[in-house]
């Protein structure tokens, strides 16, 4: 199999490496704490987006760790008032942990550049780029592959407990989609209520959160007959600011 490109910069079409330079109009579009969110396609090539969703099917599929935690039932039947309900955070989604080579799939994914393209200068300047301010040069990677029926429940990612995080952070994600995939949502909070929801089952979507904030993704849902081909997969990075924000 080819290796990746191992360079974020390889990846970006045109428009990508504009805003890249800050030259494009979502340069610093998380820089304003009024905004949360922002998706775009058309930021990737769609041959570089192609082949390396190919890569990721056929290498890394095998390496994923299951995430399924439901709801418990304590979050119902240990109720003591009316409406007084607490939802911790659920999901049914695949993982593969990049943090460390002791992780299963990180000899695999040094194998086909995966390692190199998410810990590259260029990826950590993109989150600059949109994020409107430094960015610690460290940061976390990880992906994630959702299947038909997968989802994330509500939650904010808020780390209260970690100091570095507990003001927030950048997470930026680079969606690839399999032909079999129809649709799946992201639904966020405005003004208090769930109220925005996007479309995120495009081929190649970059798109970045100030968090923390609320938000969810809707089940994934597949093509009639496709289901068993139907997968969401996401690489994401997590970046701290280099000066922690006021809340």
């Amino acid at each position: 199999m080819p290796a990746l490109p191992r360079d974020f910069t390889e990846l970006l079409s045109a428009r990508g490496r504009r805003l890249l330079e800050g030259r494009d109009r979502l340069a610093g579009a998380l820089a304003d704490p009024r905004t949360r969110f922002v998706a775009t396609a058309g930021l990737v090539d769609p041959r570089q987006a192609a082949r390396l969703r190919v890569a990721l099917e056929r290498a890394l599929l095998r390496k994923l760790e299951r995430i399924d935690t439901p709801i418990p039932p304590e979050a119902t039947w240990s109720m003591t008032r009316n409406y007084g309900e607490l939802l911790p955070k659920t999901a049914r989604v695949w993982t593969a942990y990049l943090e460390s080579k002791r992780e299963a799939a990180w000899g695999v994914a040094e194998e086909i550049g995966l390692i190199a393209l998410l810990r590259s200068a260029s990826f950590h300047r993109f989150a600059e780029a949109i994020a409107g301010r430094p960015l610690r040069p460290r940061w976390g990677a990880q992906v994630l592959c959702y299947g038909a029926g997968d989802y994330s429940g509500p939650h904010n990612d808020h780390h209260p407990e970690d100091e570095e995080a507990r003001a927030g952070y950048i997470d930026l994600h680079l969606g690839l989609i399999t032909p079999a995939v129809r649709t799946q949502k992201l639904v966020y909070a405005k003004a208090g209520h769930f109220s925005e929801a996007v479309e995120v089952a495009r081929d190649g979507l970059l798109s970045a959160y100030r968090l923390p904030f609320w938000h969810y993704t809707t089940p994934l849902e597949a093509r009639r007959g496709q289901a068993d081909a139907a997968r969401r997969w996401v690489l994401l990075g997590t970046f701290l600011y280099k000066a922690p924000l006021k809340r």
